[in-house]
């Protein structure tokens, strides 16, 4: 006879490439657990069976040993009918249930399989070619919508990620008939929307024009996240009138307070163009230059550098660089996922050298066409090589 135990060492392999099965009983009646026992070994299925006579005990030895298939009787001293079959379901949705019903119980049969179990079996009918291909089926049929329900699971969560990045990208809040706001981004992690990497542009009542670009350090859903804290404060922070190095004091600020790690920083380049687009500030803290664009003549702005927020927290010592602008032109930023890929089949890096190079040999076409070009060049070049976020944010202006 089966030993009616609390709990028992399952197998260290499931239904899987071993095919052992861990099987619980749960019936009232010695005669029919001595029947299934039995049917079990004829059908020559790796197993291990335990029994147990009511659900309150059933119920405890799935809490330490959770079985592969339960074979349940619908008639048990504590509980009966199709409520059963939810009362395992919920201690252990990953089993898989067979019903074991007399020849009078058709009908509950066939509700206790609408209600979840995989199969149902009638009990003085069962041979042991029968029991142990039904046992099979049930456990992979159980598997199968798994599978399928976290397949569900997964492109539900993947379409509200997509909408909650997409709805997380920056729309350019600048009006001016004069000035033009372009931009790319491509994260570097497969399959992601959103990177460590951050843009934005706004306008202020003033009439100035206000950018960020910059490039949280690492790579993953924390970097992205901290990117997207940092572009909404700088954002708001502009709105609320905040500027120069007060703005990067206040950012750098909110970096140490979110950051996740105690070693994660940002680089990012500040720009305010004046109203009337004569001339433009730059802050830069640990980030490249920008490079200033004339038809397809570019070249780096020369601008005074700072250290990135959160290397040496309190310290603001950024300062700041006045540009006068030509009366037609664009100011390209950009984060280093552009340069840093490789230029060919050698190790060297492209750089801004090879990206002004990039430039002066692109064919002509309108601001989105050059964007488009440069990075489908620059990874050309690169060949897979080395992935990173890659933003670029193009002010273009025509003062005629």
């Amino acid at each position: 006879m089966i030993p009616d135990v609390t709990s028992a060492t399952a197998p260290q392999h499931g239904p899987g490439g071993s095919e052992h099965y861990r099987v619980l009983l749960v019936e009232d009646d010695a005669g029919d657990a001595l029947l299934v026992e039995e049917s079990l070994a004829d059908a020559r299925l790796p197993h291990e069976l335990r029994w147990k006579r009511d659900l309150a005990s059933a119920l405890a030895d799935i809490a330490e040993n959770p079985p592969d298939c339960v074979l349940l009787d619908l008639g048990l001293p504590d509980i009966v009918g199709v409520a059963a079959v939810g009362a395992i379901q919920t201690a252990c949705p990953h089993a898989a249930v067979i019903v074991l019903t007399g020849l009078d119980e058709a009908r509950s049969a066939s509700a206790a399989v609408a209600s979840g179990a995989q199969d149902y079996l009638v009990k003085g009918q069962v041979t042991p070619e029968l029991l142990g291909r039904a046992l099979r089926y049930a456990v992979y049929r159980k598997q199968a919508e798994r599978a399928a329900a976290e397949l569900r699971e997964n492109q539900i969560r993947a379409r509200e990620n997509a909408r909650l990045e997409r709805g997380l990208l920056p729309t350019p809040l600048v009006h001016s008939a004069s000035v033009t706001v372009n931009s790319r981004y491509l994260p570097g992690r497969e399959q992601a929307l959103l990177g460590g990497d951050f843009l934005d542009a706004v306008q202020t009542a003033d009439g100035r024009i206000h950018a960020v670009i910059g490039d949280v350090s690492g790579h993953g859903p924390d970097e992205a996240a901290l990117g997207v804290c940092l572009r909404i404060t700088w954002r708001a922070l502009v709105l609320a009138g905040h500027l120069g190095t007060e703005l990067l004091d206040l950012l750098e600020q909110v970096l140490v307070a979110e950051r996740p790690r105690a070693e994660m920083f940002a680089t990012c380049t500040t720009v305010t163009m004046a109203a009337d687009t004569r001339s433009a500030t730059l802050l830069l803290a640990g980030h490249h230059e920008p490079l200033l664009c004339a038809g397809s003549v570019a070249s780096e702005v020369s601008a005074a550098f700072g250290p990135a927020l959160g290397i040496t927290p309190g310290r603001r010592a950024w300062r700041p660089t006045t540009l006068p602008l030509p009366a037609s032109g664009a100011l390209m930023l950009y984060t280093d996922g552009l340069i840093e890929g490789r230029s060919g089949p050698g190790s060297e890096r492209l750089g801004a050298a090879g990206l002004i190079d990039l430039i002066s040999t692109a064919p002509a076409s309108a601001v989105n066409g050059l964007l488009d070009h440069l990075i489908g060049a620059a990874r050309t070049l690169n060949a897979g090589r080395h992935s990173d976020d890659l933003a670029i944010l193009h002010l273009s202006w025509d003062r005629d």
